[in-house]
C-alpha cells in the first residue's frame, strides 16, 4: 500500500508535466516585470504533435505601461530566455500599429505584437476644437480615462509550420 502511494505521486507529477504545453511553460518562465505581464489569456489551436496542423499558441497580456516601454521589457526577457530576432519578408508585418517583432528559438517562431489597448479605437473623438485634448510630450494625445497601458500578444508557431508565411 505504501509502495503504491509512493509511486502514485511521481506518476501524477510526470503525467501533469507531460500534459503541460512547453510553449506556455516557457512563456510563464520569462522574466517579465509584474507591471508588464498582467492577466494572461491563453489560446491554442491545432495538434501539439503537428498531426494535420501544427499547434498555434497565443498568449495575450495586459501591461500597465505604454507600448514602447512594454515592448522593450519583452525584448529584454526574450533575449534572456535565448530567443533571437528573426527577420523574414512577412515579419515584422507592415502597416501594423505598435511594435511587431519576430523571434526564433529551437523549433519555434514567436511573433510579438505590443500596442495600445483597444479602447483607443472605441473612444469617440470630440468634434469641438475647444474640447480636443492637448497632445502629450510624446506627440500622442493623452490616454482616455481607464485606457492606460498596452496590450501584448505572443503568437508561437512550430517553425516547420511557418513555411511560406515567415520564411
Amino acid at each position: 500500500m505504501l509502495l503504491a502511494l509512493l509511486g502514485a505521486v511521481p506518476l501524477f507529477l510526470g503525467v501533469r508535466a507531460a500534459a503541460r504545453d512547453p510553449v506556455f511553460a516557457g512563456l510563464d518562465s520569462l522574466r517579465l516585470p509584474t507591471w508588464a505581464a498582467r492577466i494572461p489569456v491563453d489560446e491554442a489551436h491545432g495538434s501539439r504533435w503537428c498531426i494535420k496542423q501544427c499547434r498555434l499558441r497565443e498568449r495575450t497580456w495586459q501591461s500597465e505601461r505604454g507600448p514602447e516601454e512594454t515592448a522593450a521589457a519583452y525584448e529584454k526577457a526574450l533575449r534572456s530566455a535565448g530567443w533571437v530576432p528573426w527577420l523574414t519578408p512577412s515579419c515584422p508585418a507592415e502597416g501594423v500599429e505598435g511594435y511587431d517583432t519576430c523571434w526564433q528559438r529551437d523549433e519555434y517562431a514567436l511573433d510579438l505584437w505590443t500596442r495600445q489597448p483597444p479602447c483607443y479605437a472605441r473612444t469617440a473623438r470630440p468634434t469641438d476644437p475647444a474640447v480636443v485634448p492637448s497632445t502629450a510630450a510624446s506627440g500622442q494625445p493623452p490616454a482616455p480615462p481607464g485606457c492606460e497601458g498596452s496590450v501584448v500578444t505572443a503568437r508561437v508557431y512550430n517553425r516547420v509550420a511557418t513555411r511560406g508565411e515567415h520564411t
